[in-house]
Parts: structure tokens; sequence; C-alpha cells
């Protein structure tokens, strides 16, 4: 297991149409970003993807992304080899990764991976805290500046806003954690039991 000074981190993140009953979501929006210790943040991509499903109001209202954005925007399937360049020998890195796993089974055996959730890393580092979703957490650390630093014109619930927040959050803890010279595994099993007894 490498340590965690060696390895490139690379986040991802979706924006979707919305769930409607009966029918599956759909990604509109893609969001990469890698950041290791020795070349800091870097590879940034972002685009909007092609659906034929609508997109929902309640979508809308989050991430504020119409069908007049994804005019000749291409299909997911069609970032392959994008996407296998920017996360093949990667540690993938999402916050809440269920959404990221699920829309990338559009690539069956993709072989993406090891991933870092930092949802529950967050909770392991934190446990005293009482929201932990992305932007509560870069509130709470002060990190909103930096990522508005690196990602201009954009905010939350932007796809590359929000992996570009993951791994400034990342970087936050492995720096004040003193975590650089531990091995990757640190990073992939939190221990949230702290947490979890905070919620009794």
């Amino acid at each position: 297991m490498p340590l965690i000074r060696h390895c490139r981190f690379t986040a991802i993140d979706f924006e979707s149409a919305g769930a409607t009953r009966g029918k599956s979501d759909s990604p509109v929006q893609i969001g990469l970003a890698s950041w290791s210790a020795t070349d800091g943040h870097t590879n940034a991509f972002v685009s909007y993807l092609h659906t034929h499903q609508p997109i929902l109001w309640s979508a809308q209202k989050v991430h504020g992304i119409t069908p007049f954005d994804l005019t000749d925007a291409p299909p997911l399937l069609s970032l392959w080899p994008d996407l296998k360049s920017r996360l093949a020998d990667a540690v993938v890195v999402a916050h809440g990764k269920g959404t990221e796993k699920r829309f990338l089974r559009a690539f069956p055996g993709h072989g993406f991976g090891p991933w870092i959730d930092t949802l529950p890393l967050a909770r392991a580092a934190w446990p005293e805290l009482g929201d932990h979703s992305l932007g509560a957490l870069c509130e709470a650390h002060h990190l909103t500046a930096t990522v508005r630093a690196l990602v201009a014109l954009r905010s939350w619930h932007d796809a590359l806003f929000d992996s570009v927040a993951s791994l400034v959050l990342l970087a936050h803890v492995i720096t004040t954690h003193s975590l650089l010279d531990q091995p990757l595994e640190t990073l992939l099993h939190p221990d949230t039991s702290a947490w979890h007894r905070s919620r009794r």
C-alpha cells in the first residue's frame, strides 16, 4: 500500500437531472480534478452531458442547469477516453460516492479505484460537527475561499466546483492530521465509531 504523499487523487462529481418515479436518474454534468502532495491541484475538467431525460424543476433549483445548457453537450459514453486518462492509476475521490459510482456503471468493468469517500472520512476526523455536507465542512474549516480561488466563476452544486472542494477538504484532513507519511489504507477505511456514538 503506497504512502499518501506518493498518491495522485482524482475527484469526480456528477450533477443529475433528478429522479422521477419508475425511472432511473441521469447525469447532466461531470467534473473532475486532481491533487497530489507534490503537484498540488491540476487537470481540471468539466462538461455538460446530453440526456434524453427532462431536468426536474427540483434539480434545476439545486444546480441551476437548464436544457439550454445541454445544447450540443456530449453523451457520457463519448467521454470514455477523457475519463480513462484521468481516473486510471488514480485514487478516486467523491463526497458521498454512491452517485458517482452508480453513474460510472455506464462503463462496465472500468476498474477505477480505490475510492476515498470524504463524507465518512470527515465524520471520522471531526465527529463533533453536526453537519458533514461538503459545503458545511468547507465553511467550518474556512476552505471555501481556497476552492473559489481554484475554480473561478463557479459555485456549489457545479460538478467542477464540488470536485475541487472535495480535494481541498481531503488535503485539509491529510495536513491537519499529519497523514502524508501514512499508508493509503488510513484514508480508505476511516473509523467513524465516535461519530456513530455521537448520533445515539
